[in-house]
């Protein structure tokens, strides 16, 4: 297959500088760079295209050799022109590409960060994440001095550029062909030193500080929901922007009831002779109480389903449900008219007809042990 013009590989005139040559390479090489389109083969063909057509105009005897006798002049096998990678254009180019595409970039620049997230833990009750509330809350944080703006320089001096990576933040160590970055290890990767610093922050350009932020609890949250403050967290570095507070909800035990998803339980306590004879039960709820209707010959467990009695999550179209678990109590200090009654209740009641589990069980077990 026939070789592209370089020209035309790059996108620029026969008579373009060496600097429209290498912007133009740098463009190419960042859009088609196999580490950003690591499925797409046609992306890096391209890339490989461009490499090579860089590779002979940054240089200026292969660009002659190339004007003058086209591809031939720069094959190493056809004896013209120069071979190998001679030169110092193309490395160079592609270790600045190389830093842009993992985060580095060219220029002489101080490094900015961005500020650290914060998490802070709110418990609230059960009433206020089904209705929703706001409240306030007082978080440490690191904000930018005041004194120095955050520069980490006293009043009245400048930070300098460091002498070690020219104020870029990072220094490159060549490794064969490929130009490694790495944060400067006498600057931290500030870019800057400091030789006379700030008093308020020691030259930090950041002080300790607590700050009260209100924060405004949707209805519905659940225990482990997180609500994001933008912007609330540490302070940048440099100028970077601030980092995010993240309050994450945690849900205090309630006396009466739980929570699982939007729906809440209850376990209801009800009397012998209720169970037995059925009857009317108030019950509980969010919203004040309810009474639901009991049967005769309720057995403990029993579970009543109050629709729309639960809670509305913040991502749910309608309220979950309230669940009422009876539980039937055996009656305590019992006097001995009652203990009489029960013997007599007793007796009045052997058969199967009247304790249909506890005749089922037995003839479980009987089944078990084969008799």
């Amino acid at each position: 297959m026939s070789k592209r013009d370089y020209y035309e590989v790059l996108g620029v005139a026969k008579n373009a500088s060496d600097e429209e040559i290498k912007k133009a390479y740098r463009k190419l090489a960042m859009k088609h760079h196999p580490d950003r389109n690591p499925d797409d083969k046609g992306a890096e063909e391209k890339f490989k295209e461009a490499k090579l057509a860089y590779e002979v105009l940054s240089d200026a005897d292969k660009r002659a050799a190339y004007d003058q006798f086209g591809h031939a002049g720069v094959d190493p096998q056809a004896g013209m022109g120069g071979g190998g990678f001679g030169g110092g254009g193309f490395s160079d180019a592609f270790s600045d590409i190389f830093g842009d595409i993992f985060g580095g970039g060219g220029g002489r620049r101080e490094r900015v960060y961005r500020g650290a997230d914060l998490r802070y833990n709110l418990e609230i009750g059960l009433e206020e994440a089904a209705r929703g509330t706001e409240t306030k809350i007082r978080i440490p944080t690191l904000e930018a001095c005041d004194t120095c703006h955050g520069s980490g320089a006293k009043p009245g001096t400048t930070p300098t550029t460091c002498s070690t990576c020219g104020g870029h933040g990072q220094v490159r160590i060549q490794q064969g062909f490929f130009s490694v970055q790495q944060t400067c290890p006498r600057c931290g990767g500030t870019g800057k030193m400091v030789s006379d610093p700030c008093p308020a922050c020691r030259g930090e350009g950041r002080i300790k500080k607590h700050k009260t932020l209100s924060v405004k609890i949707p209805a519905g949250v659940d225990n482990g929901d997180r609500i994001r403050l933008a912007g609330e967290g540490e302070a940048g570095v440099n100028g970077g922007p601030p980092g995010d507070l993240y309050v994450v909800v945690h849900l205090k035990e309630h006396p009466v009831f739980k929570r699982h998803g939007d729906d809440l339980h209850c376990e209801m306590p009800i009397s012998f002779a209720t169970a037995a004879l059925g009857g009317e039960l108030e019950i509980p709820t969010l919203d004040g109480h309810a009474k639901i209707r009991i049967p005769p010959e309720t057995q403990s467990g029993k579970v009543f389903r109050l629709r729309g009695k639960g809670i509305k999550g913040v991502r749910s179209h309608a309220p979950g449900d309230l669940l009422c678990h009876m539980m039937v109590e055996t009656p305590v200090n019992l006097s001995e008219r009652q203990r009489e009654l029960l013997r007599e209740f007793e007796s009045l009641s052997p058969g199967r007809n009247n304790h249909p589990r506890a005749q089922s069980f037995m003839d479980k077990v009987k089944a078990f042990f084969g008799q």
